[in-house]
């Protein structure tokens, strides 16, 4: 009796202890940090990414998919993200299908064509923000150019480089006046964004924000959520096409925008499939 007795005195503490550990097995499902990938959208799915979700201080959500430079591939499309077979982010400016950002892989752009209007060669009409990865050097760089001849590459053979709109992330002044310079299309307006930032140690971020915010609440969100990374961490990176544009596709979340085609991506090359 009396070990019965001492059991039924212990059994709010296992219950208590019990609770506790379901609860943190409950916390650590939730979190898009930690948890493992759901299943993917299907056989063959590009793996060789991590996902997490993250809210700023501000208020605005990130989603974030970080991967390698090695795993992307510019590639021309001709439909919202979510009605592709692609993992991946929407990618620069566009009009009536012409692509008027550079999306150029080892000299050769994206919509193909070679170097004509229209095709990824060219930031058209302005000198814009570009994120060049250099696979010769393994550096990236953001460089403001016209047209990916202008690029500063080791090996024409080994790069690829995103157009779009300058961050500055280092440049908490001037980065508005760049972005003016460049002609970013309705900074202070309230609108979902796209960004593609890397950092100091080559990893790659692939970021949209469903939010509706303005360029710099973006930015301010994007360096809260970076920069915590370590002490160290040094980032950059560019805006992408935005409001409806705004669009991700991957195990974990689909974001459609607001439904539109968009007609350039930014999408991962490795297969899940395992022979």
């Amino acid at each position: 009796m009396p070990a019965r007795s001492g059991l039924r005195s212990r059994a709010p503490v296992i219950a208590g202890f019990m609770l506790a550990a379901a609860c943190l097995a409950a916390a650590l499902w939730a979190s898009p940090a930690l948890r493992e990938s759901g299943k993917p959208l299907w056989s063959d799915a590009p793996a060789g990414y991590t996902y997490r979700q993250a809210k700023s201080k501000n208020g605005v959500v990130l989603h974030i998919m970080q991967t390698t430079p090695e795993n992307i591939r510019l590639e021309a499309v001709s439909a919202n993200v979510t009605k592709t077979k692609r993992y991946g982010i929407n990618g620069g400016f566009f009009y009536e299908g012409d692509l008027l950002s550079i999306a150029v892989q080892n000299d050769r752009a994206a919509r193909g064509g070679g170097r004509v209007f229209g095709s990824g060669w060219h930031n058209v009409k302005y000198s814009r923000g570009t994120l060049v990865w250099d696979g010769a050097a393994q550096a990236f760089s953001v460089q403001v150019a016209a047209s990916a001849d202008a690029l500063a590459v080791k090996d024409r053979g080994r790069y690829w480089a995103q157009g779009g709109i300058s961050m500055n992330l280092r440049d908490h002044t001037r980065w508005a006046e760049q972005a003016g310079k460049e002609a970013m299309p309705f900074p202070n307006e309230r609108r979902m964004r796209s960004g593609l930032v890397y950092d100091n140690v080559n990893r790659l971020y692939l970021i949209v924000s469903p939010t509706l915010t303005t360029a710099a609440a973006f930015r301010s969100a994007i360096l809260e959520t970076l920069n915590g990374q370590g002490r160290d961490t040094r980032i950059e990176g560019v805006f992408l096409d935005g409001d409806g544009s705004s669009q991700m596709q991957c195990t974990e979340i689909q974001l459609s925008g607001d439904q539109r085609e968009v007609y350039q991506m930014l999408t991962l090359i490795q297969s899940s499939r395992r022979e």
